[in-house]
């Protein structure tokens, strides 16, 4: 077949892809699980020869190699604990952007990627090869970039959907054989144990589900076990959705779309999870501008988005993306989902968070959130609100109203204090 021919000819070595990088250059890499490292640790090599080299990527795990290269500069739309502490010292750059509109912001025209270092499963017979773990805005900037260079890795699965390059597409290949990236199942506390209880009493059979990853929604996994007729369409997934997908509550055949489908963008977490995928027709990767476009998301029925916050002010006010000046994550599909499940017939969008921070110290429920603490849902945006004292619905209520909700959920402690510096929003 012909695209053997392309396929072999192309093929180099690590070496040799990170030396099309040249100075100036913007330079896409696949993130969350889909690290192509071989790419990576080639490009690092070279670090110290270049300059005005821009990466841009989502969440990243490991050591940062270009840490000490200013040459090489990150400049993300999500952070993750790899460029962190570089991003807050002015070393990199972060973009604050909604995932389901970095497609359109690569697609413009205005932001050209020189080249994209993709990792993918080897070929199938037709030519195809599969984003596998992760699909979210890797097959987007592909797309659009100029030049193309895939790590072909026999590790990767072979996740279904829309989910696939053709060789054809690529410039070049590097064959390397790796384990991807995992992240162990996080077990949930005390408190998130009772979040998850919380959120999972008003969950209803027949509900579609987003979750995140972490403690609170395995807590809430862990509390569906008798539900019945549950879907899925998520930004991502973890091994929380087995114990559900083998018990058989987990079926999507109540779903406004994609029905009888698990639908996501990407999955982290163990090798027995990317295994459960491969080749299986019951899950559909799509890039993100899909699966976390709001009106795609509210044409599930009963849609519940579950996410989670660092803080939340006496209005509503929801800060999921820093501490103050700091900034700790990105804006994600918070927004995408939480509008998303608001429009669907029966939907709910929970902000889900421990009423304390800091062993206790201090309240997650503020009067004020802290001076450059981002907003990244707005208090018109906002409806169920779960700590681990309760669960309010903030839709449709006054500041006042809101105020005494949600002073009802906040840790025994600060309740007073709460009450003290609500005087200003209540004032009459």
């Amino acid at each position: 077949m012909e695209w053997k021919a392309h396929y072999e000819s192309r093929k180099i070595s690590p070496d040799q892809a990170a030396s099309h990088v040249g100075n100036g250059q913007r330079i896409f890499l696949s993130g969350n699980a889909s690290m192509p490292m071989a790419l990576i640790r080639a490009l690092a090599s070279r670090a110290d020869d270049l300059k005005d080299v821009e990466l841009n990527h989502l969440l990243t795990f490991g050591e940062d190699p270009f840490k000490d290269h200013p040459g090489v500069r990150d400049n993300a739309w999500f952070l993750g604990p790899c460029i962190r502490d570089a991003v807050n010292e002015g070393k990199s750059d972060y973009i604050p952007i909604f995932l389901s509109e970095i497609a359109r912001l690569v697609r413009s025209g205005n932001w050209p990627i020189h080249i994209a270092m993709i990792h993918v499963s080897p070929p199938d017979q037709f030519g195809y090869m599969s984003y596998g773990v992760e699909c979210s805005v890797t097959k987007p900037c592909a797309e659009a970039a100029k030049m193309v260079i895939a790590q072909v890795n026999p590790r990767m699965p072979r996740a279904l959907g829309d989910c696939f390059i053709h060789v054809s597409e690529v410039d070049y290949f590097v064959e390397a054989e790796e384990e991807l990236f995992e992240l162990p199942m996080k077990e949930a506390s005390e408190v998130e144990t009772k979040i998850g209880n919380n959120i999972a009493s008003l969950i209803d059979d027949g509900d579609t589900l987003q979750l995140g990853i972490g403690g609170i929604p395995n807590a809430v996994l862990n509390a569906l076990g008798n539900h019945k007729d549950l879907g899925i369409h998520t930004e991502m997934f973890s091994d929380g959705i087995l114990p559900l997908l083998s018990a058989g509550v987990l079926n999507n055949q109540k779903k406004g779309i994609h029905r009888g489908k698990i639908i996501t963008s990407f999955a982290m977490g163990s090798r027995d999870l990317y295994d459960a995928f491969d080749n299986n027709p019951l899950f559909e990767f799509h890039p993100s501008h899909y699966v976390n476009d709001p009106f795609i998301i509210a044409q599930n029925h009963q849609m519940a988005a579950i996410n989670s916050a660092i803080s939340i002010d006496l209005t509503g006010q929801v800060n999921s993306d820093s501490m103050g000046h700091t900034i700790y994550s990105g804006i994600g599909g918070q927004v995408d989902f939480i509008r998303g499940a608001a429009r669907s017939v029966g939907g709910k969008p929970f902000i889900a968070l421990p009423s304390t921070a800091r062993g206790g110290k201090v309240s997650r429920i503020v009067p004020v959130l802290e001076p450059g603490a981002g907003v990244v849902t707005s208090r018109g945006d906002v409806h169920y609100v779960a700590t681990e004292f309760g669960v309010v619905n903030l839709f449709g209520k006054s500041v006042r109203e809101r105020t005494r909700l949600l002073i009802s959920i906040a840790h025994p402690n600060f309740r007073e204090e709460l009450e003290k510096a609500s005087y200003w929003l209540n004032r009459t």
